[in-house]
């Protein structure tokens, strides 16, 4: 019997990854004097990777990214009107409205009245909590779970906390390597729901061959998936 709904936050439940894309296009153009587009963005991507486990994940720590690319590429020398406009990126994302994905808000309405709804979400403590705000969904969840990382102790933790176990529940998102893996390492069922674009840090090999594991192509069909498991 499922009892608790964990919940991915972006690029599951409103837009994100495609906000950071349209901002590397902004920063290739900034500093297209001083690499091409793909060495640009491979250096870029190389920083943010190295930078993980300083800054965690979310704007900010992308903003910091992108300044400490430019002074490698520049040795230092970048102008100050570069550091300004890619803080003035960084700005730009934390103000950019939350936008729902389609049909995330009717569907969770149902969940909620079924299951013990959690949102569990990797970033910025404050910037997750105002765009959760934003979103105007808040009130369908029962918790909020801002975490560092997502691994299977998280899980083990979050859904016994909140719920009756890993094993009665279940975890909705778009990384293979953030929301389903690590949850069914944990006992919980994963449903998989693609976004359109994905950080190349979040991709992995789907468990095809694991009974707790479902590729959706809608979260509009979350609620039929669970009933059937439940």
């Amino acid at each position: 019997m499922i009892t608790t709904l964990g919940l991915d936050a972006d690029d599951t439940l409103w837009h994100n990854e495609t906000i950071f894309r349209l901002t590397h296009e902004r920063f290739c153009d900034l500093l297209a004097p001083y690499a091409a587009r793909d060495d640009l963005l491979s250096r870029l991507s190389a920083v943010e990777r190295r930078n993980l486990s300083l800054y965690g994940y979310g704007v900010k720590g992308f903003t910091l990214s992108m300044i400490e690319t430019t002074m490698e590429l520049t040795d230092g020398q970048a102008a100050s009107s570069v550091i300004r406009e890619i803080l003035a990126a960084g700005r730009d994302m934390l103000a950019h409205p939350v936008e729902a994905l389609p049909e995330v808000e009717a569907t969770l309405a149902v969940l909620s009245e079924r299951y013990r709804l959690v949102l569990i979400t990797k970033g910025d403590l404050l910037h997750q909590e105002q765009k959760l705000a934003a979103s105007g969904l808040g009130d369908l969840f029962a918790a909020v779970e801002i975490v560092s990382e997502k691994d299977r102790a998280t899980y083990e933790r979050v859904f016994d906390r909140h719920g009756t176990g890993a094993a009665q529940a279940v975890m909705c998102g778009n990384s293979m390597r953030s929301d389903i893996l690590p949850a069914i390492e944990a006992g919980a069922y994963a449903a998989h729901v693609p976004y359109v674009v994905t950080w190349e840090h979040e991709m992995a090999d789907a468990p095809v061959d694991n009974p707790r594991f479902a590729e959706l192509p809608s979260i509009a069909d979350l609620p039929d998936w669970i009933a059937k498991i439940s």
